[in-house]
């Protein structure tokens, strides 16, 4: 009897358990939106031709969380927003996603202050292959905005997709701009 006790105890703590919210950093929006819980930040169905694909957790010690998008032809754009505790220094932040470019064979093309959203965003842009006249890069970007750090990493073919490169991350600094650092 103690032993059927205690599996309709075991079984109706199960049951709650499961019925309590996950606690997910992200939330419905309208028109399919997500907005991340906890900065307010909204993830929109598409921006601009591209589409968002996933959200969840980059790195949950940290308080980090992304918002993946993809466009056709192999355009891809993940943001990540993640809380501050202190100063930010961006080329700092990045420092890991750098050596894993260079590891792969990324020669860095460029770096320093682009204007996006109406501010001054640091950047920093790595060739990683070529296929005729099409030069395939990969691009980081991050900014403080408020009490959050937005970073966008950026996969593209240059001069193919410059235009569309450059609209997705004027929309996500502008929106992290206005949003954010309020």
């Amino acid at each position: 009897m103690r032993l059927v006790l205690a599996a309709v105890g075991l079984i109706a703590f199960c049951a709650q358990a499961l019925a309590q919210d996950t606690g997910d950093v992200f939330a419905d929006a309208p028109g399919n939106a997500k907005t991340h819980v906890a900065s307010g930040f909204v993830c929109p169905a598409k921006i601009g031709i591209f589409v968002r694909d996933a959200v969840g957790e980059r790195d949950p010690s940290a308080g980090a969380d992304f918002c993946i998008y993809s466009a056709l032809d192999g355009v891809y754009g993940t943001i990540t927003l993640a809380p501050l505790t202190g100063t930010y220094d961006p080329k700092n932040a990045l420092a890991p996603d750098f050596e894993e470019q260079e590891g792969t064979g990324g020669k860095m093309i460029a770096e320093g202050p682009l204007k996006l959203g109406g501010a001054k965003v640091y950047a920093r842009s790595y060739q990683t292959s070529n296929l005729e006249s099409i030069r395939y890069r990969a691009l980081f970007a991050a900014s403080a905005a408020g009490p959050w750090a937005v970073q966008v990493t950026m996969e593209y073919a240059s001069p193919r997709d410059d235009g569309i490169e450059l609209d997705f991350l004027n929309t996500v600094y502008a929106q992290a701009f206005e949003k954010l650092a309020r």
